[in-house]
């Protein structure tokens, strides 16, 4: 079954939701608005991709962050596989985040 353009809206609105609710436990702001999150690619059959980075190489929850994100994309409707792929370049940085997380962390 192919996905409409609408639908694949919807799942990629969907997908961002379940984004926000992962954060970086060291960063009371979730990943989203962190900016760790570089692309997310959607197939009009479902399958997803996400282009992430973390705030360091050598994060903490270098292996149980990306098992997150993994984890709450599949678990929106009409996602049928999530390939992340974790990159560094470009490394991340403080002018990544939206206005609402340097807000939130009283940056502005």
């Amino acid at each position: 079954m192919k996905y409409t353009d609408d639908q694949i809206a919807d799942i990629g609105e969907n997908i961002i939701k379940a984004l926000k609710t992962v954060y970086d436990p060291e960063i009371p702001v979730d990943i989203y608005e962190l900016g760790l999150v570089y692309d997310v690619q959607i197939s009009d059959e479902g399958a997803v991709k996400i282009i992430m980075t973390l705030t360091t190489p050598n994060c903490p929850v270098a292996e149980s962050l990306p098992a997150e994100v993994r984890e709450k994309t599949s678990e929106v409707e009409g996602v049928k596989e999530v390939d992340l792929e974790l990159t560094f370049e470009p490394s991340w940085n403080k002018d990544m985040m939206s206005e609402e997380a340097r807000f939130e962390l009283g940056m502005l």
